[in-house]
């Protein structure tokens, strides 16, 4: 079990999310809530993943809530790309976004891999 607050794609997965709820109050207007609570649920799955999986019982239960995260930021792309072709956010504001989201999903990822390898290790020496 980990501190999650300590990890650095944790807290820009929050900025980002923090970020994204500020930006969207604006979806309020010609029926955009709905995609609102999309983008912002999205986003803090992200982080809310990472936080669940810092508190599994092992290093492979740890991953999978990784993958989540991942998966949760892929969302969190498409709906930004829905909110860009909608109008709903300048090209400025979806290039910064988008590619913060990306580079989120990046460093989870790699994280994701190093815990994958130590599970695996873990379980070689297991097997020993």
């Amino acid at each position: 079990m980990q501190d999650f607050r300590h990890l650095k794609f944790w807290q820009r997965a929050h900025a980002l999310a923090i970020a994204l709820h500020k930006l969207s109050r604006r979806f309020t207007r010609g029926g955009y809530v709905r995609l609102r609570s999309q983008l912002t649920g999205a986003a803090d799955s992200i982080g809310d993943n990472i936080i669940e999986g810092c508190g599994a019982s092992t290093k492979k239960d740890f991953a999978r809530f990784l993958d989540n995260s991942i998966k949760s930021a892929n969302e969190t792309e498409g709906h930004l790309l829905k909110a860009r072709d909608l109008d709903l956010f300048s090209l400025d504001e979806w290039q910064k976004y988008s590619a913060e989201t990306i580079e989120v999903r990046k460093m989870i990822y790699g994280y994701c891999g190093k815990v994958r390898a130590s599970a695996e290790e873990d379980d070689k020496t297991s097997d020993d």
